[in-house]
């Protein structure tokens, strides 16, 4: 069962028979964490770097903002029993789509604030797939931990 993350959106699930896919990633990044002894994971599809940008929208909503949505994701997957030091890292999207001159770079800030708090909290990526000027979607399978990422003119492929 496809559980669909949307912009701004996080789920976490130990459900065995879900898939945790997000869509049209552009400047957004996913960021997909799975615990393979918990058979626990989450994905979180955030839209902008950092909270204080909009605090009103940030207390409604704080999986749209990476420096508060990236730690509640975690959070939530210890929950179920993940632990930091078993979980696999996926990364994905970033990308400068409607920004093609660089003006914002809401992609390239989107990727910073995640690096700097992995940094900070040495958090390993496993895999990671961002920049560029391309769209992207990923899936999460419950039951496994296997990924898949496609790419706009290009196929789905196993990662």
């Amino acid at each position: 069962m496809n559980l669909v993350v949307g912009v701004g959106d996080m789920k976490v699930s130990n459900d065995p028979e879900s898939v945790l896919v997000t869509y049209s990633l552009g400047s957004c990044i996913a960021l997909a964490i799975y615990d393979p002894v918990a058979k626990v994971g989450g994905l979180l599809h955030y839209m902008l770097p950092e909270s204080s940008l909009d605090v009103q929208k940030a207390r409604k909503n704080p999986y749209m903002f990476g420096d508060i949505g990236i730690p509640v994701l975690f959070k939530e997957t210890y929950k179920f029993g993940a632990k930091k030091n078993r979980l696999q890292i996926i990364v994905a999207g970033g990308s400068q789509i409607l920004d093609q001159k660089g003006l914002f770079n809401i992609g390239k800030r989107n990727h910073t604030v995640l690096r700097k708090m992995f940094w900070k909290n040495n958090v390993m990526i496993d895999f990671e797939d961002v920049g560029g000027t391309v769209n992207r979607t990923l899936k999460l399978e419950i039951k496994t931990g296997q990924a898949w990422l496609k790419i706009s003119g290009a196929g789905m492929k196993k990662i």
